[in-house]
């Protein structure tokens, strides 16, 4: 059976034992080295079932997908929070997810975009499609949000973003922003260990952590002031609750690295 045949069809056809079975193909799947299984077949077909599965399938996908932060497979870390994205935006969401997440994001070492056979990775680009989700879920308070996608910037690494994770990361960050119950000074307060970080530099080759960080925080400045939106929408760009200070926060921290800014 081909990875399409074997997701051909609605789940909502499914009698509950053929259902159950489904769903755990489709998790062993989404741990699958091969891409064709892994993307093109299993997460392109829990984009199509989440969104009509019963609110107690859709915790237990989220329970099943959430194990995978601790295995030992890099595609099924890696695709744990994509998935996780897509129940978010279905309205199902558990505080334990969150811990296994934030245990998981800024501990991550592997953060190769796309490999010759495992095809796409983006361990960070994924971690921060899941941090957008959140941002607009119901409940869930935005400052952590910000301070999880600074710790992953801040963590030690040599890999150099090269598959527009700086982009995700800056796009889930301005998601965040514009949180309503974000405080003005919550809106810049989350930059404070950036700062710090950027005081501790030297001369010589800029680490990789800190090109990241960099590049991430100048394409917010860019969302930050022109607006942002959902992607694949229409709807209006909006800008954060506190536009002006987030401006004038970003500003600053960046002119520690580039001096010769106004």
């Amino acid at each position: 059976m081909t990875t399409s045949q074997r997701y051909d069809g609605d789940i909502r056809e499914l009698p509950g034992p053929a259902r159950a079975a489904a769903l755990g193909t489709l998790v062993a799947d989404l741990r699958s080295p091969d891409p064709a299984v892994r993307d093109d077949g299993a997460y392109s077909t829990a984009v199509r079932w989440i969104p009509v599965l019963d609110a107690n399938e859709r915790y237990g996908l989220g329970d099943s997908v959430a194990r995978h932060f601790a295995d030992t497979a890099v595609e099924a870390r890696a695709f744990a929070p994509l998935v996780l994205a897509r129940i978010v935006e279905a309205g199902t969401w558990r505080e334990e997810w969150w811990r296994a997440f934030c245990d998981w994001y800024p501990a991550e070492t592997d953060l190769r975009g796309h490999d010759p056979e495992l095809g796409w990775v983006h361990a960070a680009a994924h971690g921060a499609d899941l941090l957008a989700a959140l941002a607009e879920h119901p409940g869930q308070r935005p400052l952590p949000l910000a301070e999880c996608a600074v710790a992953r910037l801040l963590a030690p690494t040599d890999h150099l973003f090269d598959a527009q994770e700086d982009d995700r990361i800056a796009y889930a960050l301005a998601r965040i922003l514009c949180h309503p119950e974000l405080t003005e000074a919550q809106s810049e307060q989350w930059l404070t260990p950036v700062s710090e970080a950027f005081r501790t530099g030297e001369p010589g080759p800029v680490p990789a952590w800190a090109s990241n960080t960099m590049r991430t925080l100048r394409m917010l400045y860019v969302l930050a002031d022109r607006g942002v939106r959902r992607r694949d929408t229409d709807e209006a760009p909006r800008t954060p609750t506190h536009r002006e200070p987030v401006l004038g926060a970003l500003a600053r921290t960046l002119a520690i690295v580039a001096p010769c800014t106004g």
